[in-house]
């Protein structure tokens, strides 16, 4: 007995840092859960940051549609008034009241 641990201790690992840690246990134990914890089942972390920016997109779309609406109403506005109504028509659609020549200048 005495003279297995004393072989034992004097045995030293030539192994190089990096291959003594690759081959524990406790790193390969971490590695594994690691992997299962990244790329496994629906509440992985790779899903989960993909449906956070998936959320980002919507948030930001939802946000311009939004701009979008309140310019539709502020036109909607506008238009009640029929002087607007005849000048947005004059100035979009280049309409004319009879007898009036429009001229276009640089646009």
């Amino acid at each position: 007995m005495k003279l297995f641990f004393t072989r034992f201790n004097q045995e030293e690992d030539t192994r190089p840092l990096w291959l003594r840690l690759v081959f524990n246990k406790y790193i390969i134990v971490l590695l594994i859960f690691l992997g299962i914890f990244l790329f496994s089942g629906d509440k992985s972390l790779i899903d989960s940051f993909r449906r956070s920016q998936r959320i980002r997109q919507t948030k930001a779309q939802i946000e311009r549609t939004r701009k979008q609406i309140d310019e539709c109403h502020r036109e909607i506005r506008t238009m009640s008034n029929t002087d607007s109504l005849e000048r947005f028509a004059r100035e979009n659609y280049y309409m004319h009241a009879e007898g009036e020549d429009v001229y276009l200048i640089g646009k």
